[in-house]
C-alpha cells in the first residue's frame, strides 16, 4: 500500500496518506471552488491558534487552485495535524477523528506536481503531501519548520510549494513541540476499500485539530 511523503524515497520516512477506493468527485472538476480564485490568503484556525497561509497562484496555479476547492468543499474543517517532526514539518489535511480514531478522509484525484515551480521548500512555506509518484497529491500538506532542500526540485520531481505562512508561525512552533509518539491510523486499501489499522510513528499524543479553514 502507497504512503503519503514528505521526503525522497532514500530518505526512508514515509508520511501517511489518502489510500482511498472509492474516488469522489476530484477537486480540479466537479467539486465546488472555495471563492474567487485570486483570493490568496487562508486562515488555519486550530485548537492551538491561528496560521494565515498567503498562497502563491502565479507559480502554482494548478496547486492553489486545488487547495481552495478542498478548503471551500470544507474538508479540512475537523482535520488534525497527524504527523509532526520536530525540526522537519508538520503534516495535515488527511484524517479526521472519529471517537478516538484517527481515519483517512475520502479526497479526489491526484494532482499534477508543480514541484518545478522555483519555489522551495524553506521554514515557513507550504507544500503538498503525496506518494513517490509526483502526480499523486490530493488533499494533504505539510509546513516546514526548518529549510528542507531535499524536497526541492529534481529531487523525485520536488515537492510542490505553494505558499507560505504569513501569520502565526508561533502556533506552527507550537505544533512542532508537541509530544509524538506511535498510535493506530485507519486507512483505507487503494484498490479494495477495505480499512487498515496501520501503527504509525511520529503522531502526536495531544490532538492538534483544523477546526476551520477559511478563505481571506
Amino acid at each position: 500500500m502507497k504512503q503519503r511523503i514528505t521526503l525522497i524515497s532514500f530518505l526512508g520516512l514515509a508520511m501517511l496518506g489518502s489510500c482511498n477506493a472509492e474516488k469522489p468527485a476530484a477537486a480540479g472538476s466537479d467539486a465546488k471552488p472555495a471563492v474567487n480564485e485570486k483570493s490568496n490568503k487562508v486562515r488555519l484556525k486550530t485548537n492551538l491558534g491561528e496560521i494565515v497561509i498567503e498562497l502563491n497562484a502565479a507559480k502554482s496555479p494548478i496547486t492553489v487552485a486545488n487547495f481552495l476547492k478542498y478548503v471551500g468543499n470544507k474538508h479540512y474543517d475537523g482535520t488534525v495535524f497527524h504527523r509532526v517532526i520536530n525540526e522537519f514539518m508538520i503534516q495535515g489535511g488527511g484524517f479526521a477523528l472519529d471517537g478516538e480514531k484517527l481515519v483517512e478522509k475520502k479526497t479526489g484525484e491526484g494532482i499534477k506536481n508543480e514541484g518545478q515551480n522555483g519555489l522551495r521548500n524553506e521554514e515557513g512555506t507550504i507544500a503538498m503531501a503525496r506518494t513517490n509518484d509526483p502526480d499523486s497529491a490530493t488533499a494533504q500538506f505539510f509546513i516546514n519548520v526548518k529549510d528542507n532542500a531535499a524536497l526541492d526540485y529534481p529531487n523525485n520531481g520536488g515537492y510542490a510549494v505553494f505558499g507560505k505562512v504569513v501569520e502565526g508561525m508561533d502556533v506552527v512552533k507550537k505544533i512542532k513541540a508537541v509530544p509524538t509518539g506511535a498510535k493506530p491510523l485507519e486507512m483505507r486499501h487503494p484498490t479494495t476499500g477495505q480499512t487498515i489499522s496501520s501503527e504509525t510513528t511520529d503522531v502526536p499524543l495531544e490532538v492538534v485539530v483544523i477546526k476551520s479553514a477559511i478563505v481571506e
